[in-house]
């Protein structure tokens, strides 16, 4: 069985789409996390209606506001 950080591992430096807190998505490459999922995303852009709303480049997302990580 795949522990959650052991999935973040695997999605290193691949796209990923993640969905906060309020209902925001991002869209991006995972370049890194920590132990708090703290994520730091590149080419990242935001999403809403599955249409690109704003790009963004390197930004990083605090892990207390993610409702879900997809790889």
């Amino acid at each position: 069985m795949a522990r959650p950080l052991d999935v973040l591992n695997n999605a290193l430096n691949s796209p990923v789409i993640v969905r906060l807190k309020g209902g925001r998505e991002f869209r991006g490459s995972l370049r890194g996390y920590d132990m708090h999922m703290n994520l730091v995303l590149d080419n990242a852009e935001e999403i809403r209606d599955g249409e690109i709303v704003k790009t963004l480049g390197t930004v990083i997302i605090r892990g207390d506001t993610i409702v879900f990580i997809s790889p």
